[in-house]
Order: C-alpha cells, then structure tokens, then sequence
C-alpha cells in the first residue's frame, strides 16, 4: 500500500455533520468516502457525477421571486386560475 497523507481542506460545520451523518448511514467515514471519490475521479478522470447550475436560484430568477412576494405583500398581486390549478 502506498504511503497515506493527509489532505486537508474547510468546509461549513453544517454540511461536515451533515456528510458524517450521510456517511455513517452508509457505514463509512468521510476518509473512506473521499478516498472512493478520489479513486473514481482517478480511474474515469472526470467528476463521477452531473454538475450543474439550477436555473430555478439563478439571479434573474430569484428578482422576479421577490418582486412578486413584494407583489403579494403590498397587495398588488393578481391571481387568476389556469388549466393546472385544480378546483374543489
């Protein structure tokens, strides 16, 4: 076996314990879950998984979900039913 070193790097508190929770759901630490991850990156030499963008939080998108909870909160807003709301 190859000599171990250690890698360090920060990350938030919340999304540490979040992940350690994760990993000991899955019967693992973080060492042996980044150590998978590292040998997956290696071997495809690529992310081992999609990343990308979420449209829905992108800038343009969240203005326009504040104007209109502005909209809403100062009561200028106007709701009308379209073919996908479903009346009772």
């Amino acid at each position: 076996m190859a000599q171990a070193v250690n890698v360090n790097f920060r990350m938030d508190a919340d999304l540490k314990r979040s992940m350690e929770e994760a990993c000991s759901e899955l019967g693992m630490n973080m060492t042996t879950a980044f150590t998978i991850f590292a040998k997956k990156v290696s071997r495809e030499r690529r992310i081992p998984f999609d990343v990308s963008v979420d449209p829905f939080y992108s800038e343009t998108n969240m203005e326009y979900l504040k104007q209109i909870a502005r909209d809403v909160s100062e009561g200028r807003a106007h709701f009308a039913e379209h073919e996908l709301t479903e009346v009772e």
